[in-house]
């Protein structure tokens, strides 16, 4: 159903309205799902916990070095203001989904001026962003400094016609770089390789004065750089890991199973931009039906001779360029492709041209829609919920639960929001593993004889490992006792003395 709207144009109130529901309504409804929720709470809080915001660390003994510490920061800081609940977990997330509404609207204002009000609008209920926007990952925010670089750089390059040449936006465009990159290292930056060859194909027609990018080269260098000089410097090796494991494996290879088949790019990204889009697919398709020939267009061997509109260029370079670069790496999910929804969104907007708008009736059905999805979700048996599972550990333990022991299993981090205790993962034998992000903390043997056999300790593996469990606590001279059913697969235990012995051996014991 669509009406004609003259001149298009979207209510503020609307706008509002809709941009707060999507971002707050159930925000801490749902517990921490894990893995990835847990491991950035995890982290925050035990930046929190320990006083160390430096060092990104999954407990006290073991470093978490696979992205920067912006969003750790940003969760730390909600946190310890608004207490520890998934509500202030996942409010960063939340508010960088509403600026990025707002920096939508204020790149549209210049790319596609007529209609630049249906933009926010359009990127706040598309299906992606809107779900993204309660789910704890870098991507948001990492969209949101993204996307105030570019908007930066816009305000710059198409001023309005009432404006002369902003070359402040250039500033604005390196500190958002900056603070992208302290949130997820080199990935942030593919947006600077659309803008340089805009810059080949279209010159700004007034370029700023080197003195502005020189200063803000020194800006994003005060912002980015300081935190991994520092890390640096005390930790031997690191720098290279980040090269090479986080950087080059991440691209070149399949190490971490992130879909890299050589089929991987279309079955991730193929899905994610059609169902992610809706319910606007329709725009982006007829969008993309004109792509080519613009491009061919533009990247005539004469570029004077190139009917391109700059914007229009922009606008498919800003799309397409991080979007193969994404295809061509064999590390791909989902989430990573989050910051081409608000290009997108203006996309969408601009193959609205001469065309009827769409009516906002049918746009509360939608919503309605979205928020009974959350709803559900927050209520869904799931063996990731770590809330869940804290209630179930609460009542099994006989003392207070004051640290969870996964062995051979993946790690609960959630649980360290919900429980305030510490998480640690270990093996039954630990081999020799990688310097940085090993994937145990510690073997089992050395778990015991480090902690004790203390109260408020909960062990949990998988029910097939169960019995090779209880086999190398019993060689040690200990119990292995289940605490209560299965749960989800796994056998909730504690360690104890062996039945006639009069009680916990001291630490010193197991030395």
């Amino acid at each position: 159903m669509v009406t004609p709207l003259a001149p298009p144009g979207v209510p503020l109130y609307t706008l509002l309205t809709v941009s707060l529901i999507l971002a707050f309504a159930f925000l801490g409804l749902r517990g921490i799902w894990d893995p990835d929720e847990g491991r950035y709470t995890n982290v925050a809080l035990t930046m929190l916990d320990t006083g160390n915001w430096l060092d990104p660390m999954r407990n006290e003994d073991t470093g978490h070095w696979t992205k920067p510490p912006l969003t750790y920061w940003l969760i730390a800081a909600s946190v310890a203001t608004f207490g520890q609940t998934p509500w202030a977990a996942r409010l960063p997330v939340a508010l960088a989904y509403l600026a990025c509404i707002a920096l939508a609207w204020v790149c549209a204002r210049r790319l596609v001026r007529p209609a630049a009000g249906w933009v926010p609008l359009v990127y706040a209920t598309m299906f992606l962003p809107v779900c993204a926007a309660q789910l704890i990952t870098t991507d948001f925010l990492l969209s949101a400094f993204q996307l105030l670089a570019m908007a930066g750089f816009i305000v710059h390059r198409f001023p309005n016609t009432q404006e002369r040449t902003q070359p402040w936006g250039l500033l604005v465009m390196y500190i958002g770089f900056g603070l992208a990159f302290l949130t997820k290292g080199p990935p942030a930056l593919l947006p600077v390789l659309a803008l340089l060859l805009l810059r080949w194909r279209c010159p700004h027609p007034v370029p700023a004065s080197p003195l502005w990018h020189l200063a803000g080269v020194v800006l994003f260098l005060g912002i980015a750089l300081p935190w991994y000089a520092v890390v640096g410097t005390r930790h031997a090796g690191l720098w290279e890991y980040f090269l090479g494991a986080e950087l080059v494996d991440r691209v070149a290879s399949d190490r971490f199973g992130r879909n890299g088949q050589w089929y991987g790019w279309l079955a991730v990204y193929g899905p994610t931009l059609l169902l992610g889009t809706a319910p606007w697919t329709i725009g982006l398709l007829r969008w993309g039906k004109e792509v080519p020939a613009m491009l061919r267009a533009a990247f005539r061997t004469d570029p004077a001779k190139a009917p391109v509109e700059p914007g229009a260029l922009l606008l498919a370079l800003w799309i397409l360029v991080p979007l193969l670069i994404f295809c061509l790496s064999r590390s791909r999910l989902p989430l990573y492709v989050l910051p081409l929804f608000a290009p997108i969104a203006i996309a969408i907007v601009s193959s609205w041209s001469a065309r009827r708008w769409p009516s906002l009736s049918w746009l509360w059905v939608w919503i309605g829609f979205i928020l009974a999805l959350r709803f559900a979700a927050a209520y869904f048996p799931t063996h990731k919920d770590a809330s869940a599972w804290a209630s179930m550990l609460e009542q099994r333990s006989h003392a207070p639960v004051r640290e969870v022991i996964f062995v051979e299993d993946m790690a609960r981090y959630g649980l360290h929001l919900h429980l305030d205790v510490e998480i640690e993962r270990v093996a039954r034998e630990l081999a020799p593993q990688a310097r940085f992000n090993p994937s145990y903390d510690e073997s089992l043997w050395d778990e015991i004889k480090e902690t004790g056999l203390e109260d408020g300790l909960v062990y949990v593996t998988k029910q097939d490992l169960w019995p090779e469990v209880e086999r190398v606590v019993r060689e040690h001279g200990f119990v292995a006792r289940p605490l209560g059913e299965r749960y989800q697969g796994r056998v909730i235990f504690e360690v104890t003395h062996p039945p006639g012995v009069p009680g916990p051996p001291p630490k010193n014991a197991f030395r």
